[in-house]
């Protein structure tokens, strides 16, 4: 697949793929002419390149991770310790968004009720 098909297909900017490639997470074969040429599993990898990213995940851990996903291998014990971290982190952040979501239902519940308003008074 060229670049902008991977791109579309993943939902992500071409300027992304490229990034993915100079930080070694992502691969693509070259043409003669020098046009990227990825293996149909690449759309399946950058999504999980961008899950890992939004779980809060820099680069380096990504690079790490990435051929433990590939291979099924086991992690080193460095790498679960950090993982582990990661993830205590990625719950609290969960649990904060949680706590928002209920305040934003509360103000929406209030919002919609004709009786209560939170105009400022006069």
């Amino acid at each position: 697949m060229r670049i902008g098909e991977v791109a579309e297909k993943a939902g992500v900017s071409v300027r992304a793929l490229r990034y993915y490639e100079e930080q070694e997470l992502l691969h693509a074969d070259r043409s003669s002419g020098g046009q990227r040429h990825y293996p149909d599993t690449a759309v399946g990898r950058v999504k999980l390149i961008q899950q890992l990213y939004a779980a809060g995940l820099p680069s380096r851990t990504v690079r790490v991770v990435l051929p433990c996903v590939d291979s099924g291998g086991a992690p080193s014990a460095a790498l679960l310790d950090q993982l582990a971290a990661e993830r205590v982190d990625v719950d609290r952040r969960i649990t904060d968004l949680l706590e928002v979501r209920d305040r934003l239902d509360d103000v929406i519940a209030i919002a919609l009720d004709p009786d209560h308003s939170c105009s400022p008074p006069e």
